[in-house]
């Protein structure tokens, strides 16, 4: 574990070197809840990575960083709750997708890649199971692991400009959803109308990291009725 500063605020913990996606998951997500039981002075808010906890704080309450940083080595050597469940383990979130039409744009690219009929790929990505690994690149976009293998596809050459909202797409070894409108290079086969970010709901983010999530395929005459 390596815990370094980011600046005058925030710290990175590193909670392991190499990602694994189940075994740094649970590892990040451990750390995490140690920390919250913790209760370290100062602390602002605890953002979970791939296998890294961003540590933002408020400077005049914490104290130093040698400090600040004492603390957290501190409450990650402890086995604060050997009792919690393996984080993940809640309801599972199910994605309604219609892979059809416009809101598929980049399906046969991905069919074409993978070998596989275009059907074959909505079977296999909306039959496997998801977890959150993280949520970033933009407010509630969820990166998800457990894409099956065959269905990898790399990101594209040229990022679109603007990709819309709910737009369900796969880059690379990941699959993901984009909250709102805004750039991605991402291959796009689907699109929900689940809002993904909310300032009005409490959390704001639909998904948090750990979340276990499944797609289910929907068609264009389910999607409109839905988004009524």
């Amino acid at each position: 574990m390596r815990i370094e500063p980011l600046g005058d605020s925030v710290l990175l913990v590193r909670v392991v070197d190499e990602f694994e996606p189940e075994k740094s998951l649970d590892a990040v997500l451990h750390a995490i809840r140690q920390l919250e039981v913790a209760a370290l002075p100062g602390l602002i808010e605890l953002v979970p990575a791939y296998t890294t906890i961003g540590v933002f704080f408020d400077p005049a309450r914490a104290g130093s960083f040698a400090k600040l940083k004492a603390g957290i080595e501190h409450a990650l050597q402890r086995d604060l709750e050997p009792a919690r469940p393996r984080a993940g383990t809640g309801p599972t979130i199910e994605v309604p997708v219609c892979y059809e039409g416009e809101f598929a744009p980049d399906l046969a690219e991905v069919a074409l890649h993978s070998g596989l009929s275009e059907e074959e790929i909505v079977r296999r990505h909306s039959s496997a199971s998801y977890r959150v690994s993280c949520i970033g690149f933009t407010q509630g976009f969820p990166f998800l692991s457990g894409l099956p293998a065959e269905l990898a596809t790399p990101r594209r050459a040229s990022p679109r400009r603007e990709i819309p909202a709910g737009a369900v797409a796969i880059g690379g070894t990941q699959t993901g959803i984009y909250p709102g409108k805004s750039p991605g290079g991402w291959n796009i086969i689907g699109r929900t109308v689940l809002r993904l970010f909310d300032v009005e709901r409490d959390p704001p983010a639909l998904f948090r990291a750990g979340d276990p999530v499944r797609f289910r395929k929907i068609s264009r005459q389910e999607f409109d009725a839905l988004s009524a």
